[in-house]
């Protein structure tokens, strides 16, 4: 699974999800194809990874993959039958905020059937809707 080694504080605020498009446009900077997110909203560390081997696993040794998508946002969760109180829970799971026009991961030297067909059973897997862009 994919957290930060080090980080400055244990427990973070999860702040707002950011839902506005980002004022400058993402590109495509290493691969020939990306996936791009259309609405914004919040991916975990198992997704992540679940879309990374998927990935990996359908384009063998022929391209490679770009993550340009990590999990830096804590998230807190309390035991089951804890009374109010006692202070904040413990870390459950590691979260990353995608907001509307994020490039998720990028892969290079694949068919654009192959982009395709990954395409449809990443988007049948986690909870944001993507599009498929080419270079």
């Amino acid at each position: 699974m994919l957290f930060p080694k080090k980080t400055k504080f244990k427990k973070l605020q999860k702040g707002k999800i950011p839902n506005k498009i980002i004022s400058k446009k993402e590109y495509i900077s290493y691969g020939s194809f990306a996936y791009k997110a259309i609405n914004f909203g919040l991916l975990n560390s198992n997704q992540i990874e679940l879309i990374k081997r998927l990935v990996t696993k359908r384009i063998k040794k022929e391209g490679k993959v770009w993550l340009r998508i990590f999990p830096h946002l804590p998230k807190t969760k309390k035991p089951i039958e804890i009374r109010m109180g006692k202070g904040k829970g413990n870390v459950s799971e590691w979260l990353a905020k995608i907001p509307q026009g994020k490039i998720l991961f990028e892969i290079d030297g694949i068919s654009k059937k192959l982009a395709k067909e990954i395409y449809n059973e990443i988007r049948k897997k986690i909870p944001i809707k993507i599009i498929l862009v080419c270079f």
